[in-house]
C-alpha cells in the first residue's frame, strides 16, 4: 500500500498535468463537490493554450501520466455520471498506444518464462508491431516437428504490475475520500468503480489469464459460423508470455480492403452487433474490447476477434434484466422494463413502479418518433442509468463493462452500415433468448434445477442431523458440572477491567452472562 503522502503527491501530480493540458477545463463547474470551484479556477490558470482538441488533451494528459491513467481514462469513458458527458465523449476516442519497449528485453522475459533462450522457443521472432499500456504483440515462427507456424507472441511489459500497483493505491484514496466528503460520491459507488479496474487490470497482467478466456471463448463458440477467436499455444504460453497463431485477416477498419476482398460491410455490422448480445446474453461471457484494432475478417468471411485481455461475465439475473430492458424498448411495455428493476433489486422497493415506469417511458417514447439510424442503443442505456439516479439507483459494478462495450460495439457496427437498425439487429437475439429462458422451456429447466437442489439438501440432511447430534453432546458434556468459565476468558476479563476499560469489561460478562442464560434455560 502506499504511504498517505506517497498517494498525495501522486495524485497531485496528476491533478497538475491535467490542469496543464486543459482537461479540467472538460469538467462541468456544476457538478463539483462543495468548495472545490476555487481550485478550479486556479486550475484553469495553468491551463496551457493552444493546446489542441478537447480529445487531443485528454489523449495528452493520459499518455503523459501513464499507462494505468490510460486505462482509467478508458474505464471512465463510460461513466458520463462520474466525468460528465463533455469529457466522457472525449475519452471514447482515447486509444491505447505505447511506446515499444526494446527487443532485447521482450527476449529477457520470454527466456524468464521458459527457462531458455527466446531462440530456443521460437524459431523467428520480430520486432513489436503493436504497443499498448500492457503488453505488445511481435509476429513470429515456431517449428514443431517439421510444422512451421506463424505465431502472434504477446509480451508483458517490464515493470508494470509495480506501476500500476502504486497508481492504483492512489486511486482508491481518492475514491475513498470522494465517497466520505459526498452523498454524490457515495451513491456512484467510487470505491467500486476502482475496484472493478484493478480486476479487470489484474486479469489483463497475467496473459495465462488471457489464454484460458480465448479458450473458454472458443469453445462457447464453436457451433458459430461467423465467429471464431485465434487458437493458443499453450507450450509457449506463461505468465507473463501468450502464443496464438498469426491471424491473416483484414482489420474490420480497413474498408477499401474489405470492399476489395467481396466481403459485405453491412452484413460484417449485423455480426459484430449480433455476435456481442448472443455471447452476453447466452454465455454470459463477452470479449469487453471489441475496438476495431482488435476485429478481424478472415478470408471465409468470418470475424475474428484477438486480444481477450479484458472480458465481461454477466450472471443470469444480469442476463435477464438486460435482454427484457431491451425487449421491453423493443416492444415499448415500459410497465414491464421498470418491473424488472425491481424484480432484479436494482431500485429500492419504496419507490413507485408506476413513477419509475413514466420515467422510462419519458426516454424510451421519443426515439419511436425517428429513424433507427438515429436511434443509439448505448446512448439510451446511459441515459436510463442517468434516469436510475432520481430513483436511488446504486451503480452496479457488473453492468459498467456491459454499457462499455455496447458502445463501442455500436459505433463499430454503425461505420460499416450507418443506416444500421440496431433494435431490428438486437431483436431476434434477444427473443430466442427471452423465448429459450423465460419460456416454458425455461421454466421447466428452472423446476428441474430447483429439484436438483432439493435432491442435495435431502442428501446432506443425515450428516446436518450427526453434526446437531455431535454440537449436542459436546454441550451437554462441557456443562455437566456447571458452567465455568476458560481460564482465558477470566484472564481477559481481569486485563479489561487492569485498563480500566469498562465497556470491555461490561462486553465479556454479558456474553458470558447470555452464554449461561442459554445453557441453563
Amino acid at each position: 500500500m502506499g504511504t498517505p503522502l506517497g498517494d498525495a503527491l501522486r495524485l497531485a501530480r496528476a491533478g497538475y498535468v491535467f490542469a496543464r493540458e486543459g482537461v479540467l477545463a472538460r469538467l462541468d463547474p456544476a457538478g463539483l463537490p462543495p468548495g472545490a470551484a476555487p481550485a478550479f479556477k486556479f486550475a484553469r490558470l495553468l491551463e496551457r493554450r493552444h493546446a489542441g482538441t478537447g480529445a487531443a488533451r485528454v489523449s495528452a494528459a493520459l499518455t503523459r501520466l501513464g499507462p494505468s491513467y490510460v486505462k482509467l481514462g478508458q474505464f471512465l469513458a463510460t461513466r458520463p455520471d462520474v466525468v460528465g458527458p463533455q469529457l466522457a465523449k472525449d475519452l471514447e476516442t482515447l486509444q491505447d498506444r505505447m511506446p515499444a519497449f526494446a527487443q532485447g528485453v521482450a527476449e529477457e522475459t520470454i527466456a524468464r518464462n521458459f527457462d531458455r533462450p527466446a531462440t530456443e522457443v521460437y524459431a523467428s521472432l520480430g520486432p513489436a508491431i503493436a504497443a499498448a499500456s500492457i503488453a505488445q504483440v511481435h509476429k513470429g515462427e515456431t517449428v514443431d516437428e517439421g510444422v512451421r507456424r506463424v505465431v502472434a507472441v504477446k509480451v508483458l511489459r517490464p515493470d508494470v504490475q509495480r506501476r500500476f500497483h502504486t497508481d492504483l493505491t492512489a486511486f482508491y484514496r481518492a475514491a475513498r475520500v470522494g465517497e466520505k466528503a459526498s452523498p454524490e460520491g457515495r451513491r456512484l459507488r467510487l470505491v467500486a468503480i476502482v475496484d472493478t479496474l484493478a480486476r479487470s487490470v489484474a486479469m489483463e497482467m497475467d496473459l495465462r489469464l488471457e489464454a484460458a478466456a480465448l479458450s473458454e471463448l472458443a469453445q462457447n463458440t464453436t457451433g458459430e459460423a461467423d465467429f471464431r477467436v485465434p487458437t493458443v499455444d499453450w507450450d509457449r504460453t506463461g505468465r507473463e508470455v501468450l502464443t496464438t497463431e498469426w491471424i491473416d485477416g483484414i482489420k474490420l477498419n480497413d474498408f477499401d480492403g474489405l470492399r476489395a476482398a467481396g466481403h459485405d460491410l453491412p452484413a460484417l455490422g449485423r455480426i459484430v452487433m449480433q455476435s456481442f448480445l448472443r455471447h452476453a446474453l447466452r454465455d454470459g461471457f463477452f470479449h469487453a474490447d471489441m475496438h476495431p484494432g482488435n476485429l478481424f475478417v478472415d478470408a471465409e468471411g468470418r470475424l475474428v476477434a484477438v486480444d481477450c485481455g479484458i472480458m465481461g461475465r454477466l450472471g443470469h439475473k444480469e442476463r435477464r434484466f438486460l435482454a427484457e430492458i431491451l425487449f421491453g424498448f423493443i416492444s415499448r411495455d415500459w410497465r414491464r422494463t421498470a418491473e424488472v428493476h425491481f424484480e432484479a433489486g436494482y431500485v429500492p422497493p419504496h419507490h413507485s413502479i408506476d413513477d419509475f415506469a413514466q420515467a422510462i417511458r419519458a426516454i424510451g417514447e421519443p426515439i419511436h418518433s425517428r429513424r433507427a439510424d438515429q436511434i443509439s442503443m448505448a446512448k439510451l442505456l446511459t441515459l436510463l442509468f442517468e434516469v436510475t439516479a432520481l430513483f436511488d439507483m446504486k451503480t452496479r459494478p457488473e453492468l459498467l463493462l456491459l454499457q462499455k462495450t455496447m458502445v463501442v460495439v455500436e459505433g463499430v457496427a454503425r461505420t460499416l452500415d450507418p443506416h444500421l437498425d440496431m433494435w431490428k439487429t438486437a431483436e431476434p437475439v434477444v427473443r430466442t433468448w427471452i423465448e429459450r429462458n423465460l419460456g416454458p422451456a425455461g421454466r421447466i429447466e428452472d423446476a428441474a434445477h430447483g429439484l436438483a437442489s432439493v435432491a442435495r439438501s435431502v442428501n446432506a440432511l443425515p450428516e446436518l442431523i450427526a453434526q446437531g447430534q455431535r454440537i449436542a453432546t459436546q454441550l451437554d458434556a462441557a456443562t455437566r458440572d456447571g458452567l465455568a468459565l476458560a481460564p482465558e476468558t477470566v484472564e481477559a476479563i481481569g486485563r479489561a477491567e487492569g485498563r480500566g476499560n469498562r465497556w470491555g469489561t461490561i462486553a465479556l460478562w454479558v456474553i458470558a452472562a447470555l452464554l449461561a442464560w442459554w445453557v441453563f434455560t
